[in-house]
């Protein structure tokens, strides 16, 4: 006979596995039509279950789309752990973070333009106050791996040491997302207007803002790592 034990597990199980199914049928639709026009009624068609039993787990579709940006910054935190064990050097690891940054943005870009859904004021009063706290702690874990990086190199004495790690790791952050905003939607025009890779200037912008926060003995034996002379190697998709 089952334990109550194993009875509660197997009911937490597969709870997990119907939100899964919930929020996978909710993500097929938001990519094919967007929040505004998917309804309630079409994501329990697609997930093949009652629009109540669909509240049971989600309040709201906005819930069901922060469920789904949550498996984006998820998908970069793992990208993020993974590349930064590789590189022990304070400067390589920060500019393997920038890079891994851009590396997401070009096989994740749906999750990418989902993620700044976020900066939408209207969106968050429609989320619920469990997943505004549920995605705070998946986006904490990337704050806190790329501060971790920051402080380590200022106690290293790579980094300046009486910046503000938390102050630094959004400037990285700000930096490189509005650039790659820029990206997603203007590099044609600006390849066009200009003649300007936008891919390009991400690097150098990278590469500045990383020089402006070394020491000068750390400058000047990342001096080779700092160059941006070599154009961006990404491509669009």
């Amino acid at each position: 006979m089952e334990s109550k034990m194993g009875i509660q597990e197997r009911k937490e199980r597969e709870k997990e596995h119907r939100k899964e199914e919930i929020v996978d049928a909710a993500q097929k639709l938001f990519l094919d039509k967007g929040l505004q026009t998917t309804t309630m009624d079409e994501i329990a068609e697609a997930a093949e279950l009652s629009k109540g039993t669909i509240y049971l787990y989600y309040k709201s579709k906005e819930d069901l789309y922060l469920a789904v940006i949550m498996r984006g910054i998820q998908t970069l935190y793992e990208m993020f752990d993974a590349r930064i064990k590789t590189e022990p050097d304070v400067v390589k690891a920060l500019m393997a973070l920038q890079e891994t940054y851009l590396d997401f943005f070009y096989k994740h870009r749906s999750y990418f333009r989902m993620m700044h859904f976020l900066q939408t004021p209207q969106f968050h009063k429609q989320v619920s106050n469990e997943m505004m706290q549920e995605a705070s702690l998946v986006t904490q874990k990337i704050w806190s791996l790329t501060i971790a990086v920051i402080e380590r190199g200022m106690k290293e004495g790579i980094l300046i040491s009486n910046l503000n790690s938390v102050e630094i790791a959004i400037i990285l952050w700000s930096s490189a997302t509005q650039l790659m905003m820029r990206m997603d939607t203007e590099r044609d025009r600006w390849k066009e207007m200009m003649n300007i890779d936008l891919e390009r200037v991400l690097r150098v912008s990278n590469s500045l803002l990383l020089g402006s926060i070394l020491t000068t003995e750390a400058k000047q034996a990342n001096a080779t790592l700092l160059n941006t002379n070599t154009p961006g190697t990404g491509t669009d998709n």
